[in-house]
């Protein structure tokens, strides 16, 4: 089934290359993996501050120490830390975050190739995730990526309905309503700006869908 298409939002735009975002912003935070360090660079730089924050809040790992600190503040500290680390050349072209206790990350990759781009999906516990292709030549259009998750997902989730993006709703609307849940997934891109405008359409539909009681 197609994906759904939004007004205002263009399907159709291809960024120019997979390297460096056209955002300042965007470039500094491209492989940052922790959630928060990601939360608090951009407020730092929103308040032209950013030559005040610490150096190692703007590194793209932190060693395992550094990730244990952070751990003692929150749990939630630790989201994104644990991802593994990119391949050389390789970047994150779009971001699944969750507001679960941890934060989970889901990592949407992507590294160069003979036949001209190979992605890969990665979380920060080892899961295999299905994905609908994994090389394509050219750079992908906002449709193709917003189709690449929507149809990816891991064997354990397949007795749920939805995509990639959906699942975790879906999971967590057994025990919670669906409003609760709006937020709970956030999806965004420094490559694609309007992949956020859109899955925020998405979750703003699923919350709104009537929700089936258990029997």
């Amino acid at each position: 089934m197609k994906t759904k298409q939004y007004q205002g939002i263009d399907y159709q735009f291809r960024p120019s290359s997979y390297s460096e975002p056209q955002d300042p912003l965007e470039t500094i935070l491209l492989n940052v993996k922790g959630t928060n360090r990601r939360k608090m660079i951009r407020d730092y730089w929103k308040a032209g501050k950013l030559e005040e924050l610490d150096e190692k809040h703007l590194l793209d790992s932190l060693d395992e120490e550094q990730r244990r600190k952070l751990g003692r503040i929150h749990p939630s500290f630790m989201g994104g830390e644990y991802l593994p680390d990119l391949e050389a050349s390789g970047n994150e072209i779009a971001r699944i975050e969750l507001e679960s206790t941890t934060s989970d990350v889901i990592s949407i990759r992507v590294s160069p190739d003979p036949v001209g781009f190979r992605y890969c999906i990665v979380d920060e516990y080892e899961t295999e995730f299905e994905q609908p292709f994994e090389t394509s030549e050219r750079l992908l259009t906002l449709e193709e990526l917003v189709e690449f998750i929507n149809r990816s997902g891991t064997p354990e989730t397949t007795e749920y309905d939805g995509s990639l993006a959906l699942v975790y709703n879906e999971v967590n609307a057994h025990d919670s309503d669906r409003a609760s849940l709006r937020h709970f997934t956030t999806i965004t891109s420094a490559f694609y700006p309007q992949l956020y405008e859109h899955f925020e359409r998405v979750f703003d539909e699923w919350a709104r869908e009537p929700q089936e009681e258990e029997s």
